[in-house]
C-alpha cells in the first residue's frame, strides 16, 4: 500500500470525532458544562493558551524540521487568536480569566511518550497532541450542538471544525516519521489508553 493511499485512508477516518475516540464523552457532560459556563470558558481559554505554548515548544525541540516549524508557527498564532476570543467572551460576561487549574488528563497522556529512540518520542508527542485535539474537537462539537445561546453555538461549531483540522495536522506530521501503518497502529494504542484516562476523569465543566 502506498503512503498516499494510506494517508487518504487515515484522513477518511477523521470525518467525525466519534470515529476516532474509543470512549465518547457522556451526554451528561454537556449539562454540567452548561451549568457553569464561566468555569468552562476559563478552562477553555487556558487550553487554547497551552496549545499555543505546545506548538512553540515543538518548534524549539525540532527546529530542523521545516514542515513542522512552519505548521506550528501558524498553529500558535491561531491558538492565540482563539485564546483572545474566549477571553473576550469571559469579559463580556463580567468574568476574568482566573488561574489555571491544571489538566491531569493531558499530564497523564504525556507520560505515555516513549523515552527511547528520539523518533519514537517525537511520534508519540505529535500523536498525543493530536489526540488532545480530537478530544477537544468532540467536546466543542457537542457545545456547538447543544448550547442554548445561538452565538455560543455558532462560535463552538466553528472552533470544532478548527480542532478537526488540528488533529489531521498532527497525524500527518507524525506520518513523516514512519509509515502510515506504523503510525496508525501506535495511534490506536494511544487512543485505547486515552479512553481509560478519560474514564478516570470526573464530569466537570472543562474541555478535558
Amino acid at each position: 500500500m502506498s503512503v498516499a493511499i494510506s494517508l487518504e485512508r487515515i484522513d477518511a477516518e477523521m470525518q467525525h470525532p466519534h470515529q476516532i475516540l474509543k470512549v465518547p464523552t457522556p451526554r451528561i457532560w454537556v449539562d454540567v458544562a452548561k451549568s457553569d459556563l464561566i468555569a468552562l470558558l476559563q478552562d477553555h481559554a487556558h487550553c487554547e493558551r497551552k496549545a499555543a505554548a505546545t506548538a512553540i515548544s515543538l518548534i524549539s525541540s525540532y527546529p530542523e524540521d521545516t514542515d513542522l516549524l512552519l505548521a506550528m508557527a501558524r498553529l500558535a498564532q491561531e491558538e492565540l487568536r482563539h485564546f483572545q476570543q474566549v477571553v473576550d467572551l469571559l469579559h463580556a460576561r463580567g468574568a476574568m480569566l482566573g488561574s489555571d487549574r491544571g489538566d491531569p488528563y493531558v499530564v497523564a497522556l504525556m507520560k505515555l511518550r516513549r523515552q527511547g529512540h528520539p523518533s519514537a518520542r517525537k511520534i508519540d508527542w505529535l500523536l498525543i497532541v493530536g489526540i488532545v485535539e480530537a478530544r477537544s474537537w468532540e467536546r466543542l462539537f457537542l457545545l456547538g450542538e447543544y448550547l442554548e445561546d445561538p452565538s455560543l453555538r455558532t462560535f463552538y461549531s466553528r472552533l470544532a471544525r478548527a480542532e478537526a483540522g488540528h488533529y489531521r495536522l498532527f497525524v500527518r506530521l507524525a506520518c513523516k516519521e514512519a509509515s502510515p501503518e506504523i503510525i496508525a497502529a501506535r495511534l490506536d494504542e494511544l487512543l485505547l489508553t486515552e479512553g481509560e484516562i478519560m474514564m478516570q476523569q470526573g464530569i466537570t465543566a472543562r474541555v478535558h
